[in-house]
């Protein structure tokens, strides 16, 4: 099978779980990314305007951060930042805290006070249990430890919703939509519409242009983390000893020259 060919199939198998898929839907349709919010936090929404921003920066040599969707309700009181993550990385309560920061800092402008400070929703919808403890979905809002009737009031909220264990919610239409990322079919009104934009995603020649890039990109990244790791086990095995140079290159498969600095001129 050609390149070409590989990569075709690969788009065409995509879900909506897949992050790149969710950010195009969801940023390209505000009312299904509001109806979302809507089934996942339960509460109704006038209205919402997607950022024009898909990265924030809040100050130089900081790490940025690209949101998957990020919006703010008609009134500009509430913020929400939704996150599909099909795979555990191991730190996404990290992850979400950082978020949090992140848009607070971007938001709250030099001079205003920090009651102005807007409530924040970071929803992350996830496919494992990342917790363990076999909840559907997690919550959290800060608490004292002391007295956990008593709320710190900061107005920030963290949401984690777990496709795996979707059939325990009571919410059938947060059931539907958790079914469809953990690959199920379209079973009522909104799925169906989801179901429907994705397949029309599928034939947008642009975005299709655009996922292929973006997956080249990663795998450079991954690539090159890769091979950092291999110079740096490459330097701790010679720093030992009981290796050469060669056999290191020949046993990680990395030229000498990368990890053994050249000897001094005499």
């Amino acid at each position: 099978m050609n390149e070409k060919q590989n990569d075709g199939q690969t788009w065409e198998n995509l879900t909506i779980a897949n992050n790149f898929m969710f950010y195009k839907i969801m940023r390209n349709n505000p009312d299904v990314c509001k109806k979302l919010l809507e089934i996942l936090l339960e509460f109704k929404i006038d209205h919402i305007e997607m950022s024009q921003e898909e990265e924030v920066n809040i100050d130089f040599g900081s790490k940025g951060i690209r949101l998957d969707v990020y919006a703010k309700d008609a009134n500009g009181l509430k913020i929400y930042n939704i996150e599909m993550q099909a795979s555990d990385t191991k730190e996404l309560p990290e992850r979400a805290r950082y978020y949090q920061g992140v848009i607070d800092v971007d938001l709250l402008k030099s001079g205003q006070k920090y009651k102005d400070m807007k409530t924040s929703f970071v929803i992350f919808i996830c496919i494992d249990d990342i917790f363990g403890d076999g909840l559907p979905k997690y919550t959290f809002e800060n608490l004292c430890q002391e007295n956990p009737k008593v709320k710190l009031n900061d107005r920030t909220y963290k949401y984690f919703f777990i496709s795996k264990n979707c059939d325990k919610l009571l919410n059938e239409d947060q059931k539907a939509f958790l079914r469809m990322v953990t690959g199920g079919k379209a079973s009522n009104k909104f799925t169906g519409q989801v179901e429907d934009l994705l397949n029309d995603a599928k034939r947008n020649t642009q975005w299709r242009k655009q996922f292929m890039e973006w997956e080249r990109e990663k795998t450079y990244i991954r690539e090159d983390a890769m091979e950092q790791k291999a110079v740096e086990d490459a330097r701790k095995l010679l720093a030992d000893g009981k290796y050469t140079a060669e056999e290191i290159s020949a046993l990680l498969g990395i030229p000498v020259e990368t990890f053994a600095a050249p000897s001094p001129a005499n």
